[in-house]
């Protein structure tokens, strides 16, 4: 407590070395705890379910010929057939199977009507896990094994608590899922939000009940239709490995049996490569989603950057404590030539600096939780729905643990060095001269140019960012965006009819024409650069193919007027119009990367082609439209091909895209009332404007480029408080010499030179060192730049001006202050 007191008073004495010295250490700390809140929910945290160590995820990699549909549970080398999956939960494996899948979701429940996500799941999937109902009961095997005849769901505890109050009387009550009748079986404990990050299920459903779910949906039987996704857990006692061979020795013979005679048109080579196929097993105590390998990249690099602000910090405080150490020689002599002990006082400056980092911590949960703020405007809208980003307990221990780690790494060698026992020199010398000054000086030199070669890679590594975020800013998308509102309905999920939904679309088309200052309308069925890639191969006329020839084309369906309300110019031929409707010759339009590849060339329309894989070309090609993004901004156009939605007697929900004359947010706020005019229980889903989606649709460039420039200038800030600092006490150490040099005839400009010699060498050997260092960064971000390598000569030149003007700005000072100094007063300084 004594030590507490004293340290307390001791900083209390130096307000301006304690100030810089805690807001140093919040900015570094906070910054590394808001990353580390986004990095653990992304990355560390497993599933809140017993034992997660002991789950995996289950992945067949190699040719899955037929129909893959993945989600953001994983690639499409992760989906299982359902009968596949019967037949590994059927056998004894070393391990116990579920399967799941999410769905869309429309929730009616007492007249409230809520669009969200729901997750098919196999009866295994809770006991798999191993949690325990919240409320009633959860499923069991007995749940989900005739198909279509399951008519129960589970509530997840959010929906539950959320939207139906926590009412404990919904067991046994019957609710709307998709327009069916489904009855309340039971409530999933708080906490747990399904295995896939990105998806927050509101509602559970028996697998066995996808085609009530999602009519139109016949893939039960169909051992080549592949969608289910698999995880399992491992018994007492069994390997991962051990259970991989098990699993094989089921799944071979099954492929080699029973799959390979179903493949048709399939060349030898590949056969050999199907039936090669094995079962993998991975991790899967965090469960399934392709986020977690999505974000691994950036968030990792982030949480380096931030690390390295944390390092400048700390530099900074050791700095700070030495010069002040530098003041307190004669008080730590005295001290030991009565009698005190070099531990003990060693212990009183290790208190010191760990109470300024205790200090230094709290303001960091601060900063940090600014930090969170801005990163949730950084992050889609939707995103909030799954990553909470708040500070809670582990973010907190994680604060403390830093903030005490930092404390003892700073405060470790000002303490060492200012408690050296040469009594004689130090009484002797009184004026406060710390014994072994040089050394401590070449300490401070060396942490000023470490922290200056640090920022140099943070500047360059932000300014790649930059450059790249630019460089996907200026990316042409074929279309034009501005004053464009998207959004989209699903009346199947109400239960529409699929004739009723394409009478709805069209009224909707006509209502949403008539709101003041709309100037076109249209729908597609694939929502524009939203991450969705819809597939299919085709035949086209003149175009031959062998049994391994890719002929995959992305494709969409749409309305009139869609490529005039999206900008996309109509090179050749003709649009759709209100007359391509079911009945009507059956037509598509194609872009310029599908005519490049199949050899259409310019002589595209009134060709025919067919899709779906079959070999009928019953699709004549009326209009060749230019190339135009289609999922992601930053991948290349794909071939693609257009047919009229009206002409598909399937279609059950549908985008919609309202251009307005001008500002567009009277129409972003009039859509709601027009779908509500038409049917008050018919959500509106992902309403935003088109510059938002694009926006949404690289938030991953804009949230590193903009947290890696941040960063970068609070590191050059930081190195530049230290450069100054080191600076200012060299100049302070050295009045009696700059005295000495002056009464012998040194001008001001040599001074002043003296000093911005010694900022230049520190800025050059930190400079090639911190180039060197960026190169390495370059090379690991490499993945996440576009149109842009790891290294780049205007962003490095731009570094290193940045990075000497900083320098020479800070070092500017102390070198003025050292060309005024009065040689009389110089030489009585002690």
């Amino acid at each position: 407590m004594l030590n507490l007191k004293l340290a307390l008073r001791t900083l209390f004495k130096t307000p301006f070395v304690t100030i810089v010295a805690v807001l140093s250490l919040a900015l570094g700390i906070g910054a590394n705890a808001a990353i580390f809140s986004l990095f653990d929910q992304m990355l560390l945290q497993p599933l809140p379910v017993s034992r997660p160590e002991q789950l995996v995820n289950l992945s067949a990699p190699g040719p899955n010929p037929g129909s893959q549909s993945c989600s953001q549970a994983g690639g499409c080398d992760e989906v299982f057939s359902y009968p596949m999956f019967r037949d590994l939960e059927a056998e004894r494996t070393g391990f116990s199977v579920a399967a799941h899948r999410a769905f869309g979701a429309n929730v009616a429940y007492n007249n409230q009507t809520l669009n969200g996500d729901g997750m098919l799941v196999s009866g295994s999937y809770f006991p798999v896990l191993g949690v325990q109902p919240a409320l009633g009961r959860l499923f069991t095997k007995n749940d989900d094994q005739t198909i279509g005849a399951h008519f129960v769901t589970v509530l997840s505890y959010s929906y539950w608590e959320n939207k139906l109050g926590a009412d404990p009387k919904v067991i046994d009550q019957k609710m709307i899922i998709n327009g069916q009748t489904m009855t309340i079986i039971g409530v999933a404990p708080k906490g747990f939000e399904g295995t896939t990050l990105g998806v927050n299920p509101n509602v559970y459903v028996p697998i066995s009940m996808r085609g009530v779910m999602s009519p139109g949906f016949d893939g039960f039987k169909n051992r080549r239709s592949y969608w289910a996704y698999l995880f399992a857990r491992l018994k007492p006692g069994v390997t991962m490995e051990q259970a991989a061979k098990a699993a094989n020795a089921v799944y071979k013979p099954i492929l080699a049996d029973v799959e390979a005679p179903l493949q048709k048109g399939m060349s030898a080579q590949t056969m050999v490569k199907f039936k090669a196929k094995e079962i993998a097993l991975a991790d899967g105590r965090r469960g399934q989603s392709s986020i977690h390998k999505e974000t691994r990249t950036p968030l990792t690099l982030l949480f380096a950057i931030t690390g390295i602000v944390l390092l400048i910090a700390c530099a900074n405080i050791a700095n700070l404590l030495l010069a002040r150490a530098a003041g307190r020689t004669t008080e730590m002599a005295v001290r030991l030539s009565l009698g005190a002990t070099r531990r003990q006082i060693l212990v009183q400056l290790l208190t010191e600096s760990c109470l300024l980092a205790v200090i230094g911590g709290l303001v960091s949960l601060l900063v940090a939780h600014w930090t969170l703020i801005a990163l949730m405007q950084l992050l889609p809208v939707d995103a909030g729905s799954f990553v909470h980003l708040e500070l809670r307990w582990n973010v907190v221990a994680f604060a403390a643990a830093m903030s005490l780690g930092t404390g003892l790494l700073f405060g470790l060698f000002p303490a060492l060095q200012s408690t050296k026992p040469d009594l004689v020199t130090t009484l002797r010398a009184g004026s406060g001269k710390l014994a072994g000054a040089r050394a401590a000086a070449r300490f401070r030199t060396s942490l000023v140019t470490a922290q200056i070669a640090l920022s140099m890679a943070l500047l360059v590594s932000a300014g790649l960012f930059v450059k790249s975020l630019l460089n996907v800013s200026r990316v042409d998308l074929g279309l034009k965006t501005e004053n464009v509102v998207v959004f989209g309905v699903s009346p199947e999920l109400n239960g529409y009819t699929h004739a009723r939904s394409g009478q709805f679309f069209v009224r909707l088309e006509q209502e949403l024409g008539s709101i003041p200052g709309v100037s076109g309308v249209s729908g597609g069925r694939v929502p524009v650069l939203a991450g969705d890639n819809w597939g299919s191969d085709v035949s086209v006329q003149g175009f031959k193919k062998g049994p391994d020839t890719d002929a995959n084309a992305r494709f969409n369906e749409v309305g009139p007027g869609y490529f005039r309300t999206l900008g996309i110019p109509v090179l050749n031929g003709r649009e759709f119009t209100a007359s391509d409707v079911a009945g009507a010759s059956r037509v598509a339009m194609v872009n310029e990367a599908f005519a490049k590849k199949f050899g259409l060339g310019r002589d595209a329309v009134g060709k025919f082609m067919g899709s779906g894989g079959n070999d009928s070309l019953n699709l004549q090609i009326v209009g060749l439209i230019k190339d135009a993004k289609y999922s992601q901004v930053k991948q290349e156009i794909p071939p693609m091909f257009v047919v009229p939605y009206r002409q598909d007697t399937t279609v059950g929900s549908m985008s919609f895209y309202v251009k307005a004359a001008g500002d567009p947010t009277q129409v972003l706020r009039a859509i709601p009332g027009v779908v509500h005019s038409l049917d008050p229980n018919l959500p509106v889903e992902n309403l935003k404007t088109l510059p938002q989606q694009v926006k949404d649709n690289v938030f991953m460039d804009r949230m590193i480029s903009t947290l890696s420039a941040a960063f970068a200038a609070l590191a050059t800030l930081l190195a530049a408080v230290g450069l100054y600092g080191v600076l200012a006490y060299s100049v302070a150490q050295r009045t009696r010499e700059i005295g000495v040099r002056m009464a012998l005839g040194a001008d001001a400009r040599t001074v002043r030179g003296m000093v911005m010699k010694q900022v230049g060498m520190m800025t050059i050997v930190g400079c090639v060192i911190g180039i060197i260092a960026a190169l390495a960064l370059g090379r690991g971000a490499k993945s996440l730049l576009y149109n842009l390598q790891g290294y780049d000569p205007v962003v490095f030149g731009g570094a290193i001006v940045v990075l000497a003007v900083v320098a020479l700005g800070a070092g500017f000072v102390p070198a003025l202050k050292a060309s005024k100094v009065d040689p009389m007063q110089a030489l009585r300084y002690e």
